[in-house]
């Protein structure tokens, strides 16, 4: 499948609250499966997404930083939780709530990825979209991506050391409806 994006549209495509987007993809983050609703909510079929690359979905008013943390915390065999702006196949966007675990065999080893994305909420997205834009504004300020990177990765960290919280505890108050909602448990981690 070709690379090539349609246009942004700033148009938002919206899912219900009880709906789950579910993607499962090889260790190189391949797509080996996508359940209908998320060939749905994404505008693409399941021939178009199977064997291509998750970052197929990637907007560019996400900041690099936020998928280098992703990385490396789902490499270190650790669950995360996210908000992630998506951009559809003909340029629509969507927000979602992402938990991104491992996925291990049946010998322990580690062999994949599985992510269940959630309904966003309005709250959260005011909140966390303030602080992308400050990200990938400090991401433009530098030419080579690893500099953009680091960058961007301190000003998330200044954040959360100035707000007294762990990255978990900032994505989980994001929304009054989130830090409600009994079925989400994350585990502690760092930004390391």
């Amino acid at each position: 499948m070709s690379r090539h994006h349609s246009p942004l549209t700033g148009r938002e495509i919206s899912f219900g609250e009880e709906e789950i987007l579910v993607s499962k993809t090889e260790l190189s983050g391949v797509i080996t499966y996508a359940n209908t609703v998320f060939q749905r909510v994404s505008s693409y079929t399941e021939s178009e997404l199977i064997g291509q690359p998750h970052n197929i979905l990637r907007h560019p008013a996400m900041p690099r930083a936020v998928f280098k943390l992703l990385w490396d915390t789902i490499q270190n065999r650790r669950e995360i939780f996210a908000y992630v702006l998506n951009r559809a196949k003909h340029g629509d966007e969507y927000w979602v709530f992402a938990h991104i675990t491992p996925s291990f065999g049946m010998d322990g080893k580690l062999n994949g990825y599985h992510s269940n994305r959630r309904f966003a909420y309005r709250d959260a997205i005011a909140k966390v979209t303030r602080l992308y834009q400050q990200m990938l504004h400090e991401e433009q300020q530098h030419a080579r991506a690893v500099d953009a990177m680091a960058a961007s990765t301190r000003l998330l960290q200044q954040e959360l050391e100035r707000n007294g919280q762990s990255y978990d505890e900032f994505v989980f108050n994001l929304s009054a409806k989130t830090t409600l909602d009994s079925t989400l448990h994350p585990r502690k981690h760092s930004l390391s």
